[in-house]
């Protein structure tokens, strides 16, 4: 009996196993494709940009034109919000290790910044990979090291992140929260990297298409109202 519960432990340790490191896998060439055509939009971003004004008639090119230079801003803004957060991730846990006499610190640092930008499994096996190299220290440093990677991520998740984002998108940080959940649970975890990105595009798309015409609706009213209201009066 207890040879079976052992292999049946084994067998789902495994397939969890597999199950990491196929979602790890998909997530790197998910954001590995996704930089390249970062790269291609910001190399031939004149001749995009003409191709796509040109998709719309006459009359609204100069519109389609407008939003596309805010979604762009946004998307920049995106950027390097992301990359002050992997920043901050990686300039604490640098600083932490070093005070503790892990070896390797500043590498250490530099491998869960850039493992960050996977959310959970990345910040996971960067928490590993710190541990590994700090088991010759012993069990006190060990926790300590753990410590100071909730520390890091604490303040990347309810802090850097939040703020960044939202001074630099011009998103309020619970919007953020919000698309966070929605792409985690349609898009898993590429939805999760850009949900920032994805909150600010939609965003423009409803203020510029949506809450603008409104605005200019309701201004073509009111002095047709007011109008109305004098003409009664004279009467």
């Amino acid at each position: 009996m207890s040879f079976s519960s052992a292999s049946g432990f084994a067998s789902n340790f495994v397939n969890e196993l597999v199950g990491v490191g196929k979602n790890l896998g998909s997530a790197f060439v998910y954001l590995l494709a996704s930089l390249i055509m970062i790269y291609y939009f910001m190399a031939d971003k004149d001749i995009i940009e003409k191709t796509y004004v040109h998709l719309f008639p006459i009359p609204m090119r100069e519109k389609a034109k407008s939003v596309l230079d805010i979604i762009s801003k946004k998307i920049g803004g995106y950027v390097l919000g992301q990359l002050v957060a992997m920043a901050g991730v990686g300039i604490i846990m640098t600083i932490g290790l070093l005070i503790l006499g892990v070896d390797y610190a500043v590498l250490l640092g530099f491998i869960t910044a850039i493992l960050d930008i996977v959310p959970v499994v990345g910040p996971g096996i960067a928490l590993l990979i710190c541990l590994v190299a700090a088991y010759k220290l012993g069990p006190v440093v060990l926790v300590l090291v753990a410590v100071v990677f909730a520390i890091s991520q604490l303040a990347e998740n309810n802090f850097v992140k939040p703020y960044v984002f939202g001074k630099l998108l011009d998103i309020h940080p619970v919007i953020i929260y919000l698309f966070l959940f929605i792409t985690a649970k349609y898009m898993g975890v590429i939805g999760v990297i850009f949900a920032p990105a994805i909150a600010a595009t939609v965003c423009v798309l409803i203020e510029e298409l949506y809450m603008k015409n409104l605005e200019n609706d309701s201004a073509v009213i009111l002095p047709e109202e007011s109008g109305m209201n004098n003409n009664s009066q004279d009467i």
